[in-house]
């Protein structure tokens, strides 16, 4: 091994005088490709091509092919074959995405997401525009750990990378459709056109339409179906010399059923329920009818954004600048009771919009001593969101029923005594909305780079850091209640007026605590009196330095040992939902230790790391209890966590024709000290619980695993066969599982329980790969399970319900390309 001091020393020179930091492998990648006959992945970064297994972080890649195969329309449905990153779809305007244990949850506007999410490069956000079907996807990188010198703005916990595919030099012509169980629709058309020798457009449009695999008992409806099309556009323009410049739109519009919530409760549908909850008496949801009563009961989104790309090499770097361009129109209206019932009725309803413009500028270049890599990025958002919770007079009855132990139906008694004083108004049957309005902007500067200096002929040492600044604004707008049908008949006799808080008064000294006051002018949920009246704002500033060290060796061509360090950041933010509610920002530390493997004659590639990690002040989505006995509130609540695991992956291809991969990840992820409030429904009481040391619930294990053979010469072409597999473990419960509904046994049903999936594909080929046929299944064995019990109206209402997965669906599909 020979150490280069002298060339070393010119440039650290270099890197001072010239801004010289570096990239890591992955960083802004573009066209990957892989070699069949020993199935390594080569991704080419903007001045280097790399094999992903000279690149030092844990990470996966998907490519079409795998997406294909799992009849996929976004990255939720991969769910499980990528152990360590879940992901959240079954409200596409509001993903969840994780890595490792870490993520958020949360749908509002004050906060991100430690997750960062990359469609070429651009940042998508964490809500309407995170989660989108693939269109002309070439792969996806999954990088674990903290990535803010490779990928930037918010990844304190990993980055997810969508990069879809340039236009080319041919032309081509591609079509796939579907046709599933349950009404399941699906086509997918591509047109790369050649317009010059210098420049190409590349069109691709999908259209995804299902029916849904529930029916509302109610009213016949089929609910959980899919509804979506979107389009993209790339033209590439070659300037010579190298250079090129790229300019893409994509649209996408949805509109489908809201997710639906399952009661658990098997009683009539006559009445409000039994109160307080008796979970020995719940149904299994997965069998029992659904009944959906929110009106107009839909989520939708519009979005259209525009990247512009351009590459220059200017002999000793090469200039990139990516500019991106998005917006977004999201609602999800739907129910939170499942029971059809008015006595009962609750709905939530979330209306968002939202801009956001980036910029990126990069040098980079490489001599025999060093890649290196400096780029400055500039980040900007506005956004608009109406957070509303939806009420019958009926079921704020019920909560008065509830509340006081069975003695104050208040709309009841008012009703009866107006009736004796000669005013029989309607008081119930009426509509009650309440909505939290908030407003939000948000600029974000930072200045990064990442060297790989390579010390010795097989020792590489990677220095990375990111200096950023984040401002943000927030206002909070709670106005009063809006219930006109009530108000018109308040209003039908003035002396009514003045009655209704003379009876009020009475039942007030009648029953301890009095909280009845507010049940027919004021606020029930947001109660804020201060942005009652007006708007109420305050903003704050953060600013951050997150350095990464790597230390990679390789023992042969085909072993690598590897070491790094590295520190998250995630910019602070505010609450949407409680008025000057703040967070502090998010850091995360890291350590890592891994080894990459390539047997060459096996043609076996086996990669493992351990992780080591520690993050702070984690924002999280939970649900809060409200402070005034009424309905609670999904709300974020911060709090320290620790991880350690393992990530373990390989893949064999003993022949040209035959692959075999097994992905698995360990993780122990355990609360620091932290305490929480939960309602004991037993008692319906909030009481305090500590979780110190507690795990947070992510699962000890995860795996995946799948088999793909292709047979040649089966009528004049061949046939391949897929077979995969995933398994997660069973949710680790704590003290506070119970009252999230998110693992635990409840009567006969039980929520966190290990899953399974299955998933297989046959397909022939023709010889000219010109067409093709195939039958698909998604969960081939039909396993289902209840994904997560909605208590928002169990500790006022009496209404739990559940969320459950997806059945089977097996389907054809028809291939055409020319």
């Amino acid at each position: 091994m020979v150490i280069r001091k002298s060339t070393i020393a010119l440039s650290i020179t270099q890197a001072l005088l010239g801004g010289a930091f570096a990239t890591s492998a992955l960083a802004q990648t573009q066209p990957a490709s892989e070699d069949s006959s020993l199935g390594v992945v080569t991704v080419t970064a903007q001045s280097r091509s790399q094999q992903s297994q000279s690149v030092p972080i844990a990470m996966q890649i998907v490519n079409a092919d795998q997406i294909n195969k799992l009849a996929a329309t976004n990255l939720s449905d991969m769910n499980g074959y990528i152990p360590g990153l879940e992901v959240d779809g079954t409200q596409p305007t509001q993903p969840n995405y994780s890595i490792r244990g870490i993520g958020t949850g949360d749908f509002g506007i004050g906060t991100d997401s430690p997750v960062g999410v990359y469609v070429d490069g651009i940042y998508t956000g964490k809500t309407g525009g995170a989660l989108m079907n693939f269109n002309d996807a070439q792969r996806i990188e999954v990088l674990k750990g903290p990535q803010g010198t490779l990928f930037g703005r918010n990844s304190a916990a990993g980055a997810v990378s969508v990069v879809t595919k340039e236009p080319g030099n041919d032309f081509e012509a591609d079509s796939t459709a579907r046709l599933g169980q349950h009404g399941e629709r699906y086509i997918d058309v591509l047109l790369n056109e050649p317009l010059s020798d210098t420049s190409a457009l590349r069109f691709n449009f999908v259209d995804h339409k299902s029916d849904g695999w529930l029916n509302n008992a109610l009213n016949g409806r089929s609910l959980n179906g899919s509804g979506e099309w979107g389009a993209r556009a790339t033209w590439r323009w070659d300037l010579g010399e190298q250079s090129k410049v790229l300019l893409s739109w994509e649209h996408e519009s949805l509109l489908e059923p809201a997710r639906p919530d399952i009661s658990l409760l098997p009683y009539s549908l006559q009445s409000a329920p039994p109160f307080p909850v008796n979970p020995a008496t719940y149904v299994n949801p997965l069998t029992a009818p659904v009944y959906s009563d929110a009106n107009p009961d839909l989520e939708a989104r519009v979005f259209d954004g525009v990247t512009l790309r351009y590459e220059r090499p200017l002999g000793w770097a090469t200039f990139n600048s990516t500019t991106g361009y998005r917006h977004f129109n999201a609602v999800n209206y739907e129910s939170n009771s499942g029971t059809g019932v008015a006595a009962t009725y609750l709905d939530t309803n979330n209306i968002e919009n939202n801009t956001t413009w980036q910029q990126e500028f990069k040098l980079s270049g490489k001599n025999e001593t060093v890649d290196w890599l400096t780029g400055v990025s500039l980040f900007a958002d506005t956004g608009h969101q109406t957070s509303q919770v939806g009420a019958t007079t009926d079921s704020i009855n019920t909560t008065y029923i509830n509340g006081s132990g069975g003695q104050l139906p208040l709309y009841s008694i008012i009703s009866q005594q107006l009736a004796g004083a000669g005013f029989p108004l309607q008081l119930f049957g009426n509509s009650w909305l309440e909505s939290m309005i908030n407003k939000a902007s948000g600029k974000s500067y930072a200045i990064y780079g990442d060297a790989i200096w390579h010390v010795t002929d097989r020792m590489n040492l990677t220095t990375g850091v990111r200096f950023s600044y984040d401002e943000k604004e927030m206002s909070w707008f709670n106005p009063p209640r809006y219930a006109p049908g009530l108000d018109a008949q308040l209003n039908m006799l003035p002396a009514a007026a003045g009655i209704v808080p003379m009876l009020i008064g009475g039942l007030n000294q009648a029953i301890p605590g009095g909280y009845t006051g507010s049940g027919f002018t004021q606020n029930l949920v947001y109660t804020n009196p201060s942005t009652t009246n007006a708007p109420w704002g305050t903003s704050d500033s953060w600013t951050n330095v997150s350095p990464r060290l790597v230390l990679d060796y390789k023992l042969t061509n085909d072993v690598m040992l590897y070491g790094s360090a590295s520190k998250g950041y995630q910019a602070g933010g505010f609450n949407t939902q409680s008025v000057a509610g703040a967070y502090t920002p998010e850091t995360m530390l890291n350590f890592e230790a891994g080894i990459k493997t390539y047997f060459r004659p096996q043609h076996l590639t086996i990669n493992a790391s351990l992780f080591d990690y520690k993050f702070s002040n984690l924002q999280s989505l939970n649900l809060v209890p409200a402070t005034n006995g009424g309905i609670p509130l999904y709300q974020v609540t911060a709090s320290d966590q620790t991880g350690k695991g393992l990530d373990l992956e390989a893949r064999w291809q003993p022949t040209h024709d035959l692959r075999m991969f097994f992905t698995s990840e360990f993780i122990n992820q355990k609360y620091g000290n932290y305490s929480t409030t939960a309602t004991d429904y037993a008692t319906n009481n909030t009481i305090t619980v500590d979780l110190s040391g507690q795990p947070v619930g992510t699962p000890l294990w995860s795996a995946a695993g799948g088999i793909d053979y292709t047979q040649h010469g089966v009528f004049g072409g061949s046939v391949n066969y897929s077979l995969q597999h995933a398994y997660t473990g069973a949710s680790r419960c704590n003290a506070a599982s119970s009252f999230q509904g998110s693992c635990g046994s409840f009567g006969p049903i039980a929520v966190g329980t290990s899953t399974q999936r299955t998933d297989g594909r046959i397909g022939w080929d023709s010889g000219d790969h010109n067409w093709g046929l195939a039958l698909y299944a998604r969960n081939l064995f039909n396993e289902r399970y209840v994904s997560g019990i909605d208590n928002t109206g169990t500790g006022t209402l009496g209404t739990p319900a559940a969320n459950i997965t997806a059945p089977r669906i097996v389907g054809v599909e028809v291939h055409a390309s020319m």
